[in-house]
């Protein structure tokens, strides 16, 4: 058995990278003044060039850019929404992640919609055209973003102006028509591999989650059917041959974690009903369940199983990580099946507990077991 021809490939990674020691220092020195705007995107071209020569050097066969240039893999992208302010102070969110040693809380910047929603110029354009110009010759250049359904969870429906969207069906109407237009952009860049980023889905399968949102007066059995609804509108006149996958986590800031269960409970809606060419799934401890859910995931739907964890630096065991695939290929035919780490390396710009060699150990890690599975 040959690798596939497109995205997702059997060997595949999510796509945030430990941010180098430069990169750091330079904005460092950006905050304080020290140097402009143009000299941190010099050091950030250098630091991304570095990345993609390190994706092809593991035999990657997709790259992207480490998300070098965020503070976050989804706060960054959906402040640039036009109609979206960032509204400092005292968050309305608190989200706890949890590690071996207790649990650390985060509170993003809060967000309004006091506009209509509007996305005129790709988010992340230039960007991803500095990508482009890096990848060589069977690479292919993957963009991430997150998802809309990522919009609705961070702001809430306490974040919408009235005046601007009457209700959630109208702001989920314009929510689309932006993300519409930044995949019309994006394709007019030369994307050809997409990928929505989203926890909303994934921590609804944990009953302690879906009891909170109970708590603030949502429907939390039916949530998910709505973001699912969200993510297809955002889809519907997606460009012809673009592939879009995404990313399913429950949680990633410095090796921690949100929420465990498996995805039992949104598994029919979501593999059946989710317009998208692949779902990134994590599965690298007893927290994500069982494959059984993967019943559902119809013919031609691509599985890439999350089976390396970027959470810590132990590297996983070959064998079993054979042994893994091949009980998931009872569910679903092994020619769907593909393998990557479970989630970025550096989802925030923080970054997991581990060093740049560990890292490189682990995507090597996927290339080589991949290419023993799949050839």
């Amino acid at each position: 058995m040959t690798d596939v021809p497109g995205p997702p490939f059997h060997a595949d990674h999510v796509g945030s990278l430990l941010r180098p020691l430069s990169l750091h220092t330079a904005r460092e020195r950006f905050a304080a003044g020290a140097i402009d705007a143009a000299e941190l995107r010099a050091v950030e071209d250098e630091a991304i060039a570095d990345a993609v020569r390190l994706q092809a050097d593991v035999g990657l066969r997709s790259a992207t850019d480490g998300e070098f240039r965020r503070e976050t893999w989804h706060m960054d992208f959906i402040y640039a929404i036009g109609g979206i302010r960032k509204v400092e102070g005292d968050s309305p969110v608190t989200v706890r992640f949890h590690n071996a040693d207790g649990t650390i809380e985060w509170r993003p910047a809060g967000l309004q919609v006091h506009a209509p929603l509007t996305i005129d110029e790709p988010i992340f354009g230039a960007d991803f055209a500095y990508l482009s110009s890096l990848v060589g010759p069977g690479q292919t250049a993957k963009l991430t973003i997150p998802s809309p359904s990522m919009v609705s969870a961070r702001g809430g429906t306490a974040a919408i102006d009235p005046a601007v969207y009457a209700d959630e069906d109208a702001f989920s109407a314009g929510l689309a028509a932006a993300y519409a237009s930044q995949l019309r952009g994006v394709a007019a860049l030369g994307c050809t591999y997409l990928q929505l980023d989203d926890t909303s889905l994934a921590i609804l399968n944990d009953p302690a989650q879906r009891a909170a949102l109970a708590e603030r007066g949502r429907d939390a059995e039916h949530e998910h059917e709505r973001y699912i609804r969200q993510f297809n509108a955002a889809l519907a006149e997606r460009p012809a041959g673009m592939t879009v996958t995404t990313h399913l986590c429950r949680g990633n800031y410095r090796s921690s974690w949100v929420a465990e269960g498996g995805y039992d409970f949104v598994a029919e809606a979501l593999f059946g009903e989710l317009d998208v060419d692949g779902f990134f799934l994590e599965y690298d401890d007893d927290r994500s369940g069982g494959f059984e859910p993967l019943r559902f995931v119809p013919p031609g739907k691509r599985v890439v199983l999350g089976l390396v964890t970027t959470k810590h630096p132990r590297l996983e065991d070959p064998d079993q990580l054979k042994r893994r695939i091949e009980e998931a290929s009872k569910y679903v035919p092994i020619e769907q099946l593909a393998l990557s780490p479970q989630c970025g390396f550096s989802s925030t710009v923080e970054g997991n507990a581990l060093t740049r060699e560990e890292q490189i150990a682990k995507l090597e890690l996927v290339v080589r077991v991949a290419g023993e599975v799949w050839g």
